[in-house]
């Protein structure tokens, strides 16, 4: 049973860290290269950001019209580069794990509104979702530029290293959102999104608490990793070794292009 529940315990921080942070190979290119790199760096983050896309296509789930997809993205996309520029900019932070916790609750929530929970479980018609999408925007954003200050930034030029990263953020939204549109609206032809709407949503809830216990078992791990009801030890020798290995995985993969451009005696 221990074993099972170390299993467990490894896969979800694993997850985690790989999901949604910014990996070795990532913070290597971005110290070897400039701006261009930012913007990848920013597309490969939302479009690989499992709670960023989820919240997305709970809001897209059930708007049918163009303007209204415009609407409420456009409300989307203000709330998080506020939040990501300027919290950024003035280094605000947060410990990560619950900025994603929070984030993977906005999923729950969306799911919650989808299921018409506020009027059958609560009584009350759903709050105003144009609101409700752009305050959760500035808590996304916020996430982002958590993520983002992982990085040495540096003072010289750091606000277009912001924006490029913002660029990227965008570009990947676009093209998460043209694929969710494509089979949106292809699925809607069908009888079976009528059928199936309610179970995909129970999902898409579902997606979020397992999301937010993640999250949770980050913040948990990275505060106080002795109080997990395992061989302590054990758990927490397993994470240094990991650790070590990625930081010598990025020292190699910095050190290598500069090794590459650099002459050689014989030269």
């Amino acid at each position: 049973m221990k074993i099972i529940l170390f299993i467990l315990a490894y896969l979800a921080l694993s997850f985690t860290a790989s999901a949604h942070g910014i990996s070795d190979a990532d913070k290597a290119g971005i110290l070897a290269g400039g701006n261009l790199e930012y913007i990848k760096l920013g597309a490969s983050h939302m479009l690989t950001g499992y709670d960023h896309l989820l919240f997305l296509f709970g809001v897209m789930f059930f708007l049918t019209r163009f303007r209204d997809v415009v609407k409420f993205i456009t409300a989307f996309t203000l709330g998080h580069c506020i939040t990501l520029i300027f919290a950024t900019l003035f280094q605000i932070k947060a410990n990560f794990y619950l900025i994603d916790a929070v984030i993977a609750l906005t999923v729950c929530y969306k799911a919650f509104d989808n299921l018409d929970g506020f009027k059958k479980l609560v009584g009350v018609e759903s709050p105003n979702l144009l609101i409700a999408v752009f305050v959760f925007g500035l808590i996304h954003g916020f996430g982002l530029s958590t993520r983002l200050q992982e990085l040495p930034l540096g003072k010289d030029g750091l606000l277009m290293r912001i924006l490029s990263f913002n660029v990227g953020v965008e570009l990947g939204q676009i093209l998460a959102l043209s694929i969710m549109l494509l089979l949106l609206s292809q699925w809607r032809k069908f009888p079976s999104f009528t059928h199936f709407a309610k179970i995909t949503n129970i999902l898409l809830m579902f997606a979020g608490v397992i999301l937010f216990l993640m999250q949770i078992h980050g913040y948990e791990h990275s505060s106080s990793a002795h109080s997990f009801p395992l061989n302590t030890d054990e758990h927490y020798e397993i994470h240094q070794a990991l650790d070590t290995e990625r930081d010598v995985a990025t020292e190699e993969a910095v050190k290598q292009p500069a090794e590459e451009s650099s002459p050689t005696l014989s030269q």
